[in-house]
């Protein structure tokens, strides 16, 4: 599925995985708002993929959207490939922004985590993301920028969270290895770590249940949950060129969660 594209377009290009809900849809939308086109990934909802791009056209940029599990390795080489097959549609053989963005859920205490849990929350994660962002490498424009998500639960402990807040411990470590290595190529690497943020993840829990969303309210120092529009707009603004000598960064949006 492609929308069309006039060769030579000068905008610039993001991936950005699971861009089809959440915030990876809010982050596709907010790039649009500022000239920048993207290729994105939705999982199975092709339908909700259609109307981001429906959306991004109505911004008056263009959008790619690709089916993609990043739980999956043995699939990146075919992606990697369609990438370039979309960008050919610019005219362009590279991109410029990489937003790892896709995720699941996981919501249980140490004792019954299965190994099964565990390696799912791996595969997408840590392992997903670290062969992804290896596999596209090679297609990032040198000065390109790279945006890891993470989570405001890799710095406040919340029994039932282990498996998944580790998981994004590690893509943080690995932010910051990134950023040295690419560093002669002139590629920025950041964390964004939002706090809790009403969205459909993990079942919609901040978004719907009264009882969890009062309860982020009263700990968040600007006194509400997160929405989309509050960690959207930070991606894209950490991508600019305004902020180009940020790199290597753990950066919070949680409205101040738990200080």
């Amino acid at each position: 599925m492609t929308v069309g594209i006039t060769a030579n377009n000068p905008s610039k290009i993001a991936i950005v995985t699971g861009g089809s809900r959440g915030l990876g849809r809010n982050t596709v939308l907010h790039l649009a708002s500022r000239g920048v086109d993207s290729i994105f990934t939705y999982r199975a909802n092709r339908a909700e993929a259609e109307a981001v791009v429906h959306q991004v056209e109505q911004a008056g940029q263009r959008a790619v959207a690709l089916p993609l599990d990043t739980g999956k390795c043995e699939t990146f080489d075919a992606f990697v490939a369609s990438v370039r097959e979309s960008l050919t549609q610019w005219g362009a053989d590279r991109f410029d922004y990489l937003v790892n963005n896709a995720g699941i859920s996981h919501h249980a205490p140490i004792e019954t985590t299965t190994e099964q849990d565990l390696d799912d929350l791996y595969n997408v994660h840590f392992k997903g993301v670290f062969f992804l962002t290896q596999k596209l490498l090679p297609l990032i424009n040198d000065g390109g920028r790279i945006v890891n998500i993470s989570s405001g639960l890799t710095r406040i402990s919340i029994a039932g969270s282990a498996s998944y807040a580790s998981m994004k411990g590690a893509v943080e470590v690995l932010t910051r290895y990134l950023a040295k290595e690419l560093g002669p190529r002139r590629i920025a690497v950041n964390t964004v770590a939002p706090g809790a943020i009403e969205t459909d993840f993990s079942g919609g829990m901040v978004r719907d249940n009264p009882e969890i969303n009062r309860f982020v309210a009263e700990a968040t120092a600007l006194g509400r949950a997160g929405l989309p529009d509050d960690i959207g707009p930070m991606i894209a603004s950490l991508l600019a060129d305004d902020n180009r000598w940020v790199n290597a960064q753990r950066i919070e949006v949680s409205g101040g969660l738990a200080i």
